[in-house]
């Protein structure tokens, strides 16, 4: 298994650590979340010599809480751990743990929350960045325990029902921020090809932008970073596996069907693209993420096989290998 917390650096010989989990934990910790810039400033404060940007934010999840009365004073912390215990202390009795909720009118609550990917640049390769992730929570009532209406079956009913009944939501204390982990992610796509034969679609993604004109003008963690993960199989196996997501908030650029055009005209359709995306050979790569259609770059090959000339050398290098073993992440 990585430890994440080991860096590499373009030679794989030499390790340094150039971000301290423990450090950031305490960062993270320490600082308010009411604003996300302001963390990353404070850890930027901590490791000057590595620029760091919010690269983009997850998607919203949630995950159990605690209990609390209805005037907000908290009964647990762990829905799933105080419902077990009652229910011992009710002498296993359900219809007792039901009543006793109802007589107090306990509200259930819940996490909810974000995760920050932070990315930091330490070479010129693509994958040559360090990612940072950072969940930001914040505790909500939102529900209470049980409804009398409809009461639960069973115990885990009652801690995670499928509908329960709504409470005006209100926040419990303040948001937080929690460091989750730090990935080398050079290191991780090395250790990642160790345990296959062939190149894992990210990488080759990864070898195409640093083949490509988007390697030599862009910098890769500024508009993709990457999902993460690892879990052990059920023989005990480390079992990796990555994707690479697009950061940019904005929607993918418009390209027109490719259908009946070529030359000039097709020319101009990508590289409008391009211009959109802010870097040179965009296209290819929302191609092989699924955004933009591999007709595409059919429609390019086809013409470079004509002798149009209007992708650089290293980019028709790039969409030939393509053409001839394609891939989609």
């Amino acid at each position: 298994m990585i430890n994440p917390e080991i860096a590499s650096h373009a030679s794989e010989a030499v390790l340094t650590v150039r971000f301290n989990g423990h450090q950031l934990g305490r960062i993270c910790k320490e600082t308010l979340a009411n604003s996300d810039d302001a963390l990353v400033e404070r850890i930027q404060q901590a490791y000057p010599d590595f620029p760091l940007h919010l690269a983009r934010v997850g998607h919203e999840w949630y995950r159990l809480g605690g209990v609390i009365k209805p005037d907000g004073s908290r009964i647990a912390s762990d829905l799933n751990e105080w419902a077990e215990r009652t229910f011992i202390e009710c002498g296993q009795n359900f219809h007792t743990l039901l009543d006793y909720c109802e007589e107090e009118s306990f509200l259930g609550t819940r996490h909810k929350g974000v995760t920050l990917y932070l990315v930091a640049r330490t070479g010129s390769r693509a994958e040559d960045f360090v990612q940072i992730e950072v969940d930001r929570t914040q505790e909500v009532a939102d529900r209470y325990l049980i409804d009398v209406d409809n009461p639960p079956d069973d115990l885990e009913e009652l801690i995670d029902p499928l509908n329960p009944l709504s409470a005006e939501p209100f926040a419990i204390g303040v948001s937080r921020y929690t460091y989750r982990r730090k990935t080398e992610v050079a290191l991780f796509m090395n250790e990642l090809g160790r345990h296959r034969v062939d190149r894992h679609p990210a990488q080759r993604f990864m070898d195409d932008w640093n083949a490509s004109s988007a390697g030599q003008d862009g910098i890769f963690c500024r508009y993709w970073s990457v999902r993460l993960n690892q879990h052990k199989g059920r023989h005990g196996e480390q079992i990796m596996n990555v994707d690479v997501v697009r950061n940019q908030k904005r929607d993918v650029p418009r390209l027109e069907s490719p259908e009946a055009k070529k030359g000039k005209a097709l020319a101009t359709l990508i590289s409008r693209f391009d211009i959109q995306a802010g870097y040179p050979f965009a296209w290819f790569f929302y191609m092989v993420k699924g955004q933009v259609s591999p007709h595409v770059g059919e429609s390019v090959h086809r013409d470079l096989m004509k002798d149009y000339d209007y992708l650089p050398e290293r980019d028709a290098t790039v969409l030939k290998r393509w053409v001839a073993r394609p891939y989609l992440l």
